[in-house]
């Protein structure tokens, strides 16, 4: 066992999600969304120079000494694959190491809303998984793909950097393709996946203009396109993909979205108090015709109205996933304050559990 898969084991044994690999530190484990310290002597530049040689390939290697960063997956057979950043900084050399379990879990493992296995019976269209860095994007679209994997017969293609999780087939063709070692870029990928048949294209970030472009183009042509972006919140979602586009191309996208679109997941992850661990807080959006005509007519201001009024449908705020959890007594009131979009309805509820730590 090399030296990485030493401290990464020891992560993993603790429910890391992440591990801290950086010169002049301490080794860290992030464990329920916090950073401990997992082995207490500091990392020397040598240390972890021979460390990255050790498991990064010569691509990998290449890409750090022209850019002083790289990306790239790393795995350790049988226990888990990791998605890792080495880069240089003030100290020598870091690297991150985010876990990416084996397996992608089921939409019923990870207890999704029906809304969400809902989402996953349309065969065409666009459906996106946004929020921050860390909120579990990607666990959530493993799953969604897991589901497609088994009840669509059909050709699911990704395209990711890099790629995470790894799908067998079960009744659909898996094709997954990593940018750099696959292809070029995400546009270039998605632009060859209109020609290769495919019935499903997950396209791991949407982060530019061109890829934003075809992606659009795809669920127009009848391709089920699922999606990244980081933006917390349907509306802002909806607002940036919008506005990336020119102004005069603007009112054509914003129909195309309207009728495209399918519904948009924002989630983040907040700890639990009756356990160890997170939850998942989700807003759903639903394309339903109220929000495909607010939509058209740019009222993004509105979406927020249209999904409080939608609960029929599944539609859910993230005030209201929030205050979900702090009911169940799974959240504390004031983390949920500290998440919240609507301060003023948390207020009561994070006075509630200021009095309570007080009391305890």
């Amino acid at each position: 066992m090399n030296k990485i898969d030493r401290y990464l084991t020891a992560a993993l044994k603790q429910n890391s999600s992440d591990l801290h690999f950086v010169s002049g530190d301490p080794a860290r484990s992030r464990i329920h969304g916090n950073l401990k310290i997992l082995s207490p002597e500091l990392l020397s530049i040598e240390s972890v120079q021979e460390a990255m040689s050790e498991i990064m390939d010569g691509k990998s290697k290449k890409a750090f000494e022209e850019d002083d960063a790289a990306d790239f997956a790393y795995e350790i057979p049988d226990v888990s694959r990791f998605r890792v950043n080495t880069f240089r900084h003030l100290n020598g050399i870091g690297a991150i190491f985010r876990a990416i379990p084996s397996k992608a879990l089921s939409l019923d493992e990870l207890d999704m809303p029906k809304a969400i296995r809902q989402l996953c019976r349309n065969t065409q269209g666009m459906i996106l998984v946004t929020g921050k860095t860390g909120s579990g994007k990607s666990t959530t679209l493993a799953a969604m793909v897991d589901e497609l994997n088994q009840t669509m017969k059909g050709h699911i293609l990704t395209i990711e950097d890099p790629i995470e999780f790894v799908h067998k087939a079960k009744s659909c063709l898996i094709s997954q393709r990593e940018i750099g070692l696959h292809t070029p870029t995400f546009a270039d990928a998605l632009r060859s996946a209109l020609r290769e048949d495919p019935d499903v294209i997950l396209v791991g970030e949407m982060r530019d203009l061109e890829t934003i472009s075809i992606a659009v183009t795809a669920a127009e042509m009848g391709i089920l396109v699922m999606g990244t972006l980081h933006t917390n919140g349907a509306a802002q979602t909806i607002d940036r993909i919008i506005n990336s586009f020119p102004a005069d191309k603007q009112s054509h996208i914003r129909t195309m979205i309207s009728t495209s679109l399918r519904g948009v997941v924002s989630q983040q992850l907040l700890p639990t108090i009756h356990r160890p661990g997170r939850a998942a807080a989700l807003e759903i959006m639903i394309n339903t015709p109220a929000v495909s005509n607010l939509i058209r007519q740019g009222k993004l201001d509105q979406l927020e109205t249209a999904m409080q009024s939608g609960g029929g449908v599944g539609m859910k705020t993230m005030d209201n996933a929030l205050m979900e959890l702090v009911d169940k007594g799974w959240v504390s009131g004031s983390e949920a304050y500290l998440q919240a979009n609507n301060k003023h309805k948390f207020e009561q509820v994070k006075e509630q559990a200021k009095q309570a730590k007080d009391i305890e």
